[in-house]
């Protein structure tokens, strides 16, 4: 039967022209849609049909982010404005309230630290998070920071000169911690503050990221004057203190720009052939405030060119300008890419951060319409220029400078991970270089609380996304008597036997042939251990490995070269283990080690590997065991929830005289009936 699934507009070519035709040559935003109505992607364009016509040509190269959208595509929306600015406006409302997946330009990773303020809570937390995520649209996000030892450093002194809320969870039910005794918090855990209150000293904290930290000063001193003046003399000294703490935060200020009062953000990128690295830097009153960084990516196709065509009669600061610049093929100009950057932070922060002047390394294509509309939000003028001479093109060179070490940084980690696979490789002959290596490892105390972890390497770097834990699930396996072979043996079986289910399509057809209404064809087949025997068969792991390494010796990987050879695994996946002692990398099949040196790229990649799992291994233990250590005995009794165990703990005092009741003394107490009062007695009386 065929499938009513709507084709995507690359495929149809007769409904994708018809579709094109329908959109106006006039300004305004598209919205992409798939199969399932989901928004892809959100755009503006000066020319709506122009733009959108652009994404379906078939010699417009696209970056692999954007070709893959485009597959994607069943539907095209739009919504015209009057003008470029208004969709630009219209465009940043849009993309806040939808959150598309492929409107993502700069990279979420781990790399840079972010600052959050969670709003969303009636006593907001103030926290550094690796991950900016769109959860509550209330919670506000500063950054991301290029300096973490900075920001960590401000964090801390801002939290010694405000009283904040230190903990996620109070330590205690009935009473604050130490921390409001030594007035570090206000005792938010027992609401001796009220929200209100303690929402504008947040406030205060968050006009210092903001970048207004001359602003607060100017309204804590009024502040601390008039407390002087009330007599009210223990005000004046914390707000004294609190200044002083706030001077302080810029005593140390390197890049100062003499008799500036202008509020102004300065940004320029450096990028290679992968990946364009932006540094934005923000000026206020003069004196560098935040460091700002983002990632993107340039489309594979882009090629670098270094402009080498200066005039004799150009100036030494526009010579120097020109050494660096770059410009990319396919339509690809770094002015692009700096004006989606500046979008994108501009649209994630409040009206008061936004500065009257921006200085940008490159022109935008599109400065004036970006202009309006942060002037628009501001309130005031803001200005969007491309400085040539003097101390700002001074300020834009030193912005450059910065984004080419941490470029440079990232290519000598690049270079670092690449020959280490390339290392790797040449000790396993292996046919290609391993970019997707998994690390397996077992963490328990005698047996007790046994599990594992997986850990995922791509490219030589740490996939968080893909880490695994496992709970042990084999009944030998208990407080003591432990099995790392058998553990390790579950684990992969573990991992790879339900991919294989799944997208086996061999295994597919044998669920198919065991439905009872296909008993005549299963019968056909002969018995059911031919059957098991043929969903092992042409297996399909879209997540397939090129590495797998097992921390441990040769028991650890016989055990597991066991239980891939029974899934007729073991020609497809390559697995070693790396023994502790001496780093020794065992084969299978082969009962000495590798002749290699632990000092080697190669070898001390798979110790990274190893170590990753060892730790995931460790933390997911400690978790369990504390869990099990908290965890009461009465858990375990069927029916009986947290409040029949208090009244029980309230009315016997220990668990040990409740184990001494009898059926009549259980069933007196409250809430507690005779039924439920015979399945305690029989849990404590087998």
């Amino acid at each position: 039967m065929p499938s009513t699934k709507t084709l995507p507009l690359v495929k149809d070519a007769e409904r994708l022209e018809s579709r094109l035709k329908e959109i106006p040559a006039v300004p305004g935003v598209y919205l992409m849609r798939d199969e399932s109505d989901r928004i892809l992607y959100i755009g503006k364009s000066k020319k709506l049909r122009n733009r959108v016509r652009s994404y379906f040509r078939e010699s417009q190269n696209l970056s692999p982010r954007i070709a893959m959208m485009v597959q994607q595509v069943r539907e095209i929306e739009f919504i015209a404005t009057d003008t470029e600015a208004e969709a630009l406006a219209l465009e940043a409302n849009l993309v806040k309230q939808h959150q598309p997946y492929f409107n993502v330009l700069l990279k979420d990773d781990k790399k840079y630290p972010y600052l959050c303020i969670t709003w969303s809570e009636e006593y907001p937390r103030i926290f550094i998070t690796r991950k900016r995520r769109a959860g509550n649209q209330k919670d506000r996000y500063y950054g991301p920071y290029v300096d973490t030892g900075a920001l960590r450093s401000t964090l801390h002194l801002i939290k010694r000169i405000f009283p904040l809320r230190q903990r996620p969870q109070p330590l205690f039910k009935d009473r604050p911690c130490l921390n409001y005794d030594i007035g570090r918090c206000v005792g938010v855990c027992q609401g001796l503050m009220s929200a209100e209150d303690y929402q504008k000293i947040i406030q205060k904290v968050a006009m210092i990221f903001q970048g207004r930290t001359q602003e607060l000063l100017d309204i804590l001193e009024p502040q601390m004057e008039q407390a002087a003046e009330d007599l009210n003399f223990e005000t004046a000294a914390r707000i004294r203190d609190q200044i002083k703490g706030l001077q302080s935060l810029s005593a140390g200020q390197k890049v100062s720009l003499p008799n500036d009062t202008v509020s102004r953000d300065a940004i320029a990128l450096a990028a290679d052939t992968q990946h364009a690295c932006i540094q934005l830097f923000q000026i206020r009153a003069g004196q560098l405030v935040g460091r700002l960084g983002f990632m993107a990516d340039v489309p594979a196709s882009a090629t670098p060119l270094l402009q080498g065509d200066v005039s004799e009669n150009s100036s030494h600061s526009s010579q120097k300008s020109a050494i660096g610049k770059w410009e990319f093929q396919c339509g690809v100009e770094p002015g692009a890419i700096l004006q989606r950057v500046l979008e994108e932070h501009y649209q994630n922060v409040e009206s008061v951060e936004i500065p009257s002047e921006i200085s940008v390394q490159y022109d935008l294509p599109e400065g004036e319409i970006l202009a309006d509309w942060l002037s628009n939000r501001k309130g005031r003028k803001v200005t969007i220029l491309t400085p040539q001479r003097q101390t700002k093109a001074e300020l834009i060179e030193m912005v450059e400078r910065n984004a080419e070490y941490e470029l440079a940084r990232m290519q000598r980690l690049s270079d670092r991970n690449s020959q280490a696979m390339q290392d790797l490789a040449e000790i396993l002959d292996l046919p290609e270089l391993p970019h997707r290596i998994e690390g397996y490892d077992i963490s328990h105390i005698q047996g007790s609380d046994a599990v594992a972890s997986r850990v995922v390497f791509i490219d030589g770097l740490p996939a968080n996304q893909h880490y695994r834990h496992y709970k042990i699930k084999n009944p030998e396996i208990k407080s003591g008597h432990s099995d790392d072979f058998a553990s390790l043996a579950e684990v992969l079986g573990r991992r790879f036997r339900d991919k294989t289910e799944k997208e086996s399509s061999a295994t597919s057809n044998v669920r198919d042939l065991t439905d009872k209404r296909n008993e005549d064809e299963l019968s056909n087949l002969g018995s059911l251990k031919e059957v098991s025997s043929l969903s092992s068969i042409s297996h399909t792991i879209s997540d397939k490995p090129d590495l797998i390494m097992i921390d441990g010796g040769k028991g650890q990987l016989s055990a597991v070269v066991a239980v891939l050879r029974e899934m007729n695994l073991l020609d497809e996946l390559r697995v070693v283990s790396l023994a502790k002692q001496r780093e020794e990398i065992f084969l299978p099949g082969e009962s000495l080690p590798l002749p290699t040196n632990s000092e080697q790229p190669g070898v001390q990649l798979l110790r990274r590997v190893r170590d990753e799992a060892h730790r995931f291994a460790v933390s997911f233990h400690r978790d369990q065991r504390s869990q099990r250590m908290k965890r009461s005995r009465l858990d375990d009794i069927p029916g009986l929830g947290h409040h029949r165990q208090k009244l029980l703990l309230a009315h016997f005092r220990s668990i040990d005289y409740l184990r001494l009741a009898t059926l009549e003394q259980l069933a007196e107490v409250a809430g507690i009936g005779p039924r439920l009062a015979q399945q305690i007695y029989a849990y404590f009386h087998p």
